[in-house]
């Protein structure tokens, strides 16, 4: 994306109006074959991440043992049932986000946490690497309270880790999960479908001490 898009957050009252319909997405995840809107198994959770362009998130994700499906959407805005294009002018407010539903006995919440902070570079503001603009921020959008303790925790111990590197201080937005809206169906497992697809997200080759001795 060019270096003048939109950098700074639209209002409620300056966002595009949206729709009041969802707009058309896959039913079921391209990989496994899994639902994307549920039913999801009993005593399942969701987790909510902005690392960037979603393309790569997602597959980052959906390869976790443990990970029951996952899904790219929007979220963190305000323009309701958004489109990819409308995101990309900045006027919806909206990130790219993935949304993660995972077995906790599989794989737990702290799991995720570390996989997020090491996959992307936490630091950058309103960008992630040459993808410039509100979309691409970090994000952590916690479902309740434990997942709000472990996600300040574990944002606490990874920046200690970075500042110790020589890195600047984290970006990253933790707030209470938002609405998540489903993107078109073509982003949808995008990488899968497009092998040789852009995957723009990398980490600062800093590990996060959560699950080394460290309790979020």
């Amino acid at each position: 994306m060019a270096a003048d898009k939109l950098l700074d957050m639209p209002t409620r009252e300056s966002a595009l109006p949206g729709r009041a319909e969802p707009i058309r997405t896959d039913e079921v995840h391209y990989v496994n074959g899994r639902p994307l809107k549920g039913p999801y198994p009993e005593g399942f959770e969701t987790a909510l991440f902005g690392m960037g362009c979603f393309w790569g998130v997602e597959r980052v994700f959906w390869k976790l043992p443990g990970v029951w499906v996952t899904a790219v959407g929007y979220a963190g805005g305000f323009t309701p049932n958004p489109t990819y294009e409308e995101v990309c002018t900045g006027r919806t407010g909206h990130n790219e986000v993935v949304e993660v539903v995972f077995n906790p006995h599989e794989i737990t919440y702290q799991d995720l946490l570390k996989v997020f902070w090491e996959n992307h570079d936490p630091t950058q503001g309103m960008r992630q690497g040459g993808d410039v603009g509100t979309q691409y921020r970090s994000g952590i959008y916690y479902a309740d309270e434990a997942q709000k303790a472990a996600a300040e925790a574990s944002k606490a111990a990874y920046e200690e880790a970075l500042q110790a590197k020589g890195l600047g201080p984290i970006t990253t937005e933790v707030l209470p999960a938002p609405e998540f809206y489903y993107a078109e169906d073509y982003h949808q497992g995008y990488l899968a479908k497009n092998p040789g697809g852009y995957c723009g997200i990398g980490g600062t080759g800093v590990t996060c001490p959560i699950g080394v001795g460290v309790e979020a």
